[in-house]
């Protein structure tokens, strides 16, 4: 037996009646508008959606389209992007799962962010163990934007599985990338993805200085911009690292500023006007580190931190990443502590030792181990878990 059509003159009918109040409506009003239309609207009808995507899954009809699967469908015939349709998809799975979720998604008391959140936790650590704190997790929901909710289910998927929120955070991280694009009518666009940590030190850093100066005119996206630059621009402060080296090739006519002189040429690619080379070239010097003294000074207590001058020492010994054949320089790399502080380790030369971010991440996250090697190298020894795959797969 045939069913009625979709509800389309319905629904097109009540999005005339929003559109023409919010036309009319006393700018008093629009604030109240504006949130009833989420809960009484929009996300009610994100989760008749899920239910929708739920059932076309599992009647395979998208394959009648030729469709290799649900998510290159709803690209294609839904007007979403692969991130959105999979994150659709992902909800739709996990709310037949979640009885209560999918009731207060369906009466707008949580929005369609903190349901994806609650799915994505679902599939991390298993529906059974988000059954079990569900209530408590849309409480918490209820009163919290999607970011800080966020925050409370890594949390509590740490707390009932912290290997599994591990591996998830590896995981994003292998995700990490940073695009810098070639010059194009004198821009360069920056397009990439960070972890979580590595985001928050960025942010951390950009904060710090794009705080806006008297009669300052900038967007706080052009504060951001120049933050970063600055950054690039600024030594680390530890010592060991030396600023970022601008190599222009600039004729001797371009510095003099004589006329018809040519734009200099910077070695990464791309050009610069000559009042740019000049303005560089007013503080282009050479900066040296010296005194055997520098090298002497150390901390013997345990600490978080790594003094300047201990630092110092430390890149002044190893000279690179000690890992392997890693070859990475003192300013791409971090003091490690070979018995870490919290157990006791003491903040002194014979304890420390470089690694590069890689290497670093690999020890404390990967759980690999370092054995003394020889001239000051280190051998990187990998976990039992990962010996044990590779002899399985031999």
């Amino acid at each position: 037996m045939a069913t009625a059509g979709p509800p389309i003159k319905e629904t097109q009918a009540v999005v005339r009646l929003w559109n023409e109040w919010f036309r009319r409506a006393d700018d008093a009003e629009l604030a109240d508008g504006l949130i009833k239309i989420r809960e009484a609207g929009i996300d009610p009808f994100e989760a008749v959606f899920a239910t929708g995507v739920r059932r076309f899954e599992k009647s395979g009809e998208y394959v009648t389209d030729g469709a290799l699967g649900i998510v290159p469908w709803l690209r294609s015939n839904c007007k979403l992007s692969g991130g959105a349709a999979a994150e659709r998809v992902g909800v739709a799975r996990q709310l037949e799962h979640l009885p209560e979720t999918q009731k207060a998604f369906a009466h707008g008391e949580v929005g369609y962010q903190h349901v994806a959140v609650m799915a994505r936790t679902a599939e991390h650590i298993g529906v059974a163990a988000v059954r079990k704190a569900e209530a408590s997790l849309l409480k918490a929901a209820e009163t919290m934007d999607p970011g800080l909710f966020t925050g409370v289910a890594k949390n509590f998927e740490h707390r009932v599985d912290a290997e599994a929120a591990l591996a998830e955070a590896n995981c994003a991280y292998e995700r990490r990338y940073l695009h810098v694009s070639e010059p194009s009518d004198g821009l360069v666009r920056l397009d990439g993805l960070l972890d979580v940590e590595g985001g928050a030190i960025l942010r951390s850093a950009l904060d710090a200085r794009m705080l806006p100066g008297k009669d300052d005119d900038r967007t706080p996206g052009q504060r951001r911009a120049d933050a970063l630059v600055d950054l690039c621009r600024r030594k680390t402060g530890d010592g060991t690292g030396s600023p970022p080296h601008l190599i222009i090739r600039a004729s001797v006519e371009t510095l003099m500023g004589a006329a018809g002189a040519p734009a200099g040429e910077l070695e990464a690619g791309g050009s610069v006007p000559a009042e740019t080379v000049r303005r560089l070239a007013c503080d282009a010097a050479l900066t040296r580190i010296t005194g055997r003294g520098e090298l002497d000074a150390e901390i013997s207590h345990a600490s978080r931190n790594i003094p300047p001058p201990t630092r110092r020492a430390v890149a002044a010994r190893d000279r690179r990443c000690v890992a392997g054949s890693c070859d990475r320089p003192p300013q791409w790399t971090d003091v490690h502590h070979l018995q870490h502080w919290t157990r006791g380790g003491p903040t002194k030369l014979p304890n420390l030792v470089l690694l590069c971010r890689r290497h670093h991440r690999m020890v404390h996250e990967g759980g690999w181990d370092l054995r003394r090697g020889e001239q000051g190298r280190w051998d990187l020894v990998p976990p039992v878990r990962l010996v044990a795959a590779h002899a399985r797969s031999a």
